[in-house]
């Protein structure tokens, strides 16, 4: 009698069913035989930062706070963790007993002062040469001596007496933010302030004769002079030169203050994007250039939409600068200065201190810092 002959794929298929019914009953045989060995626990690896937020070899972060700030704002600060700030004083408060009573009360909300802005410096008897500058000088002079007396380690001052900052207020991403376009500028809101034009030259010795009236102040009591760049960064605004607009600048104010350890930059990385190409050196250069000598006291940590001659001023995470290699470079030449939200953004509810714009700037702040830490350490 004859045999039925599989199909040909019908064959295969069986023949590959009982090797691998095979392999596997063998397989079950040696597992049974083999000593049982146990599996070690997955290690378990904590997210910390290399650098604690609070170590004093960090950067500390920071806000730029009005002296008149309500308890209720300076409790929002000490709610969302930060632990410095940087106060713009009134004219009153550069004595001794006035500035004391800010810092106590700052202290209260568990707020440490790293720098104050006191507004003798903007005074125009100072920066235009005008008489009776030398008044306003030993004002400065007195809020020097009481800074350091309170052991507040930097004062932030500019110098641009003809400035202007913004042309406009605009929506970017639905959110409030200051314009600054040249066109309208130069077009619709310049005009000459102060009856005549002041040269760059003048600028320059008006700073100088405040500079060297102000930084042997400075050293005695040993507070550091932040000098804060021109913001926009601009040659000439409203009929007065401005001298802090380029890497040049920076270095003549270098020289004139000699090897003093007590002049250096307050860096706004805004600023400094703003002017882009034009500044001489990059972000990341000046960060290479003054942070690895130790000469950046503090950063506004600034973000905007491009460079002159049409810029908004932006969040953090919304503008063309890479505000994470700022960070990363910053602690790289270990940086460890305050660092502030600068020009906050204004978000739905936001009035004073802007606490919802302040909250999403100290966030994307403090993610970047931790990252910074646990890669360059």
């Amino acid at each position: 009698m004859g045999t039925h002959a599989d199909p040909p794929g019908d064959a295969c298929k069986r023949r590959r069913g009982f090797l691998k019914a095979s392999l596997a009953a063998g397989a079950i045989g040696a597992l049974q035989q083999a000593p049982t060995l146990a599996v070690p626990a997955p290690a378990v690896q904590l997210c910390k930062p290399v650098i604690d937020e609070h170590d004093p070899r960090n950067i500390k972060l920071a806000h730029r706070v009005p002296s008149s700030a309500s308890d209720d704002e300076l409790l929002f600060l000490q709610q969302i963790g930060l632990r410095w700030a940087r106060v713009e004083l009134q004219a009153a408060e550069g004595e001794y007993d006035a500035l004391s009573k800010v810092q106590q009360r700052f202290q209260s909300y568990g707020l440490r002062i790293f720098s104050v802005m006191h507004p003798a410096y903007r005074s125009l008897r100072i920066q235009l040469g005008q008489q009776g500058r030398d008044d306003d000088i030993e004002q400065y002079r007195t809020f020097l001596r009481s800074c350091g007396r309170l052991g507040i380690p930097l004062a932030n001052y500019d110098f641009h007496p003809g400035n202007t900052y913004t042309t406009a207020t605009v929506r970017r991403r639905a959110y409030l933010a200051r314009e600054f376009n040249l066109k309208d500028f130069r077009a619709r809101v310049e005009k000459q302030r102060f009856g005549r034009q002041y040269s760059a030259k003048e600028i320059w010795e008006t700073y100088t004769y405040f500079f060297r009236a102000v930084l042997p102040v400075a050293e005695k009591a040993d507070v550091k002079l932040g000098l804060h760049p021109d913001d926009p960064p601009l040659a000439m605004m409203n009929g007065v030169a401005k001298i802090f607009t380029h890497y040049d600048g920076y270095r003549r104010a270098e020289e004139l203050a000699g090897n003093s350890r007590h002049w250096g930059l307050t860096f706004c990385i805004g600023t400094w994007s703003e002017g882009g190409r034009e500044m001489g050196k990059d972000v990341f250069e000046m960060i290479q250039d003054f942070g690895k000598r130790r000469k950046i006291f503090d950063v506004h940590f600034r973000n905007v939409s491009a460079s002159l001659p049409h810029f908004v001023e932006t969040f953090p995470d919304d503008g063309y600068q890479d505000m994470y290699r700022v960070m990363r470079e910053l602690r790289a030449v270990s940086f460890d200065g305050a660092m502030e939200p600068d020009h906050v953004p204004q978000l739905v509810g936001d009035k004073g201190i802007r606490p919802a714009g302040t909250a999403y700037c100290i966030a994307c702040m403090r993610s970047y810092l931790r990252r910074a830490n646990a890669e360059v350490g």
